[in-house]
């Protein structure tokens, strides 16, 4: 096998050669669902196209460390919680719950154990009593904030113009802000208990007490799970705005290392040409397009065969002639099966074309993971296999190695079967 996968590294902004900390091994973080609201068709194209890279990386023999993670006490979960007069882990255990039955029905692999902010709590103070001591962090008003002027390189990724930043102090005290906005100021780490919320999640720590804040949430985990660096971080690409060098920013500033030589960034699923959205009332679940006419395995098949890197529009149109493309594919390989006879010779271009099958299904994946060309060209191959088989059919020694390399491909693609 090929083991020279080559990713773009959002970092970079160009396709290199995937060369990890430790040969043969490899470490990957991709956040984890938001726990105030249930997951859409969008999220589960983030979270599939990280289970390909997961998936490909195993499949070229690479020992696999995945950390994905719950960030169960944000802003937005203990308002939703407020609003709705029930406990924040009445609301996450339900999506969580949702996550998993889904993820296991769309064939995404997940790590033993997945972390969770709440249980990450003395890691988020480590990092912050060291920040604090380094002076990239410090306490206003009971909360503990970062300074992105003190790291040298802040918006590194997403290539922030540092020149507009503003000359007075300016303090971003939530969590998250909604859009693809940039915070020109500090961010913060840290919310101290306030007494007259007394409903806020909060814990007692060596630094008073109070709950992390969401941008600590993430280095937390990473730290609890991995270590200070990683090969390998994943997201969606609104990820690029402030999240993500906001994870470098601390992660870096508390331990002096790189932390992460690769940046991977999936594009958005849209609907009808729109963005999903409440107020468009266009929102997407599972349920609302799998029925009888579609399983999971057409919405798998359908979130990535398109480039992870390419803006997916759907509707019904597409998502029925794709769903109409695998089941030809999986038709006829059905039928190459089927003509195996006990006295047949199988045609030596049958033999070649399978001989040839792996090797060509990597020189797709290894660039860039483009799955989408990977599966057609494997279709082609089972046309000509399907071709030069027709009078003599296969036999039962070929019928076992078709078997025995599409078992392979597919414990990537995850459709087939």
């Amino acid at each position: 096998m090929n083991p020279r996968l080559h990713l773009y590294n959002t970092m970079t902004r160009s396709v290199e050669e995937f060369r990890p900390a430790s040969p043969g091994k490899a470490s990957i973080f991709t956040c984890g669902p938001s726990t105030y609201l249930r997951p859409h068709i969008g999220n589960y194209r983030t979270f599939l196209y990280e289970d390909i890279v997961v998936r490909y990386l195993a499949y070229l023999g690479f020992d696999v460390r995945r950390v994905i993670n719950f960030t169960d006490v944000e802003d937005k979960t203990i308002v939703e919680a407020e609003h709705q007069g029930r406990k924040v882990e009445d609301i996450t255990d339900e999506v969580h719950r949702h996550f998993f039955q889904e993820t296991e029905l769309l064939r995404i692999r997940l790590p033993p154990e997945i972390p969770r902010s709440s249980t990450s709590v003395d890691q988020a103070v480590e990092i912050i009593q060291a920040l604090l001591a380094s002076g990239h962090a410090y306490w206003f008003e009971g909360d503990v904030f970062f300074d992105p002027l003190s790291f040298d390189g802040f918006g590194k990724l997403y290539r922030l113009d540092m020149s507009k930043w503003p000359a007075t102090k300016v303090r971003f005290k939530k969590d998250t802000y909604n859009g693809n906005r940039w915070n020109r100021g500090d961010f913060i780490l840290w919310h101290g208990h306030k007494k007259d919320k007394e409903s806020a999640v909060s814990w007692e720590s060596e630094i008073g007490m109070g709950r992390p804040a969401w941008n600590i949430q993430d280095p937390a985990m990473i730290l609890q799970q991995i270590g200070t660096q990683i090969d390998i971080n994943c997201g969606g690409i609104d990820n690029i705005y402030r999240h993500h060098d906001y994870n470098i920013a601390v992660m870096e500033s508390y331990s002096g290392k790189k932390f992460a030589s690769y940046y991977m960034h999936g594009a958005h699923l849209i609907v009808d040409g729109s963005r999903m959205s409440k107020s468009r009332g266009n929102i997407l679940y599972l349920e609302d397009v799998v029925d009888r006419e579609f399983t999971y395995s057409h919405l798998r098949f359908f979130l990535i065969h398109l480039h992870y890197r390419k803006q997916l529009n759907f509707t019904q149109e597409r998502f029925r002639d794709t769903a109409k493309r695998l089941d030809s594919v999986k038709s006829r390989l059905a039928r190459i099966l089927a003509s195996t006879s006990p006295n047949a010779t199988t045609p030596q271009p049958v033999d070649r074309i399978v001989d040839e099958m792996e090797t060509v299904f990597q020189s797709h994946m290894n660039d860039d993971l483009r799955l989408g060309d990977a599966f057609e060209e494997f279709a082609t191959q089972l046309t000509k296999i399907e071709q030069n088989s027709e009078e003599s059919g296969i036999s039962i020694a070929t019928r076992d190695r078709i078997n025995s390399v599409v078992s392979r491909i597919d414990d990537v693609f995850g459709f087939m079967g």
